[in-house]
């Protein structure tokens, strides 16, 4: 039987088509207003939004948490490979074996199972782990793993709230530097222009990457939550002791949600 390829990723497209739509369409609006890249082309402008709102989010946030963002931001760009159709088979492969033989003829293969939360949970089933208690231990895993996502999350969060903000503080500084040369006329209207390009770094990097980056992250989260659920709804079926058959009925109803919540993230994606 094939393992099901529970840890295999794939680039998100929706991520990097979402990113360079969002920035060529700004581009694309300014050079269709006879604007030049130039204009909004200031690493200074970066550098004070970038650095400000890293600081802030360092002040806001522990560590612990700004790491885990980082690690966490390969789930913004690749996602992974979790269709439940394999996993269901999978399942039912354990539960066959285990009706007509016994669960305990299922610690080999356990051994070999892909998917480290299935793997875990075979296992304390096999060692003969109360069913309550089984529920309980993996049950608490998958509020830590949801746990871990939002602590990323929230920082991606915290960002996209002080960049606007940071963005500000860059313009206001920019136009301290215009207010030091009025005399000169002639160049005041082009110092304030280049003074919002602050404002504009703020609130793109808040509404075009930190703020949807938070949402993708809690997405992901609840996708792998779901399919820790359906494996554990499995294994506890293997250990009841129930017909493979009613086992299959019992995983199908997270097969149809899935799809139902593919469906709804391809609308809100494309009403986007």
């Amino acid at each position: 039987m094939a393992a099901t390829k529970a840890g295999s990723t794939r680039p998100d497209i929706a991520t990097l088509a979402g990113i360079l739509l969002a920035v060529g369409g700004i581009v694309g609006g300014l050079l269709l207003e006879k604007g030049n890249i130039k204009d909004i082309a200031q690493y200074t402008a970066a550098l004070i939004v970038g650095a400000g709102t890293a600081g802030a989010v360092l002040v806001a946030c522990s560590m612990k948490s700004v790491i885990a963002a980082l690690v966490q931001l390969k789930d913004i760009f690749f996602e992974r490979v979790s269709d439940p159709a394999p996993l269901i088979e999978e399942i039912i492969v354990y539960a066959t074996k285990a009706r007509k033989q016994g669960i305990v003829s299922l610690e080999q293969e356990a051994a070999r199972i892909s998917d480290p939360f299935l793997r875990k949970a075979v296992n304390l089933a096999v060692d003969g782990t109360d069913l309550d208690e089984l529920k309980s231990m993996m049950e608490l895993e998958i509020d830590q793993a949801e746990h871990h996502a939002e602590e990323g999350a929230k920082v991606f969060e915290s960002g996209g709230g002080y960049a606007p903000t940071i963005g500000i503080i860059g313009a206001v500084l920019g136009l301290i530097q215009v207010m030091k040369n009025l005399a000169n006329i002639a160049e005041v209207g082009h110092g304030i222009a280049v003074a919002f390009v602050a404002t504009v770094y703020g609130v793109a990097l808040a509404n075009i990457f930190l703020l949807p980056a938070a949402t993708k992250i809690r997405a992901r989260a609840a996708a792998e939550s779901r399919r820790h659920e359906l494996a554990l709804e499995g294994v506890i079926g293997i250990v009841e002791g129930l017909n493979p058959k009613l086992i299959r009925s019992k995983l199908e109803a997270y097969l149809a949600g899935a799809k139902v919540v593919t469906n709804a993230e391809t609308s809100r994606q494309a009403a986007a």
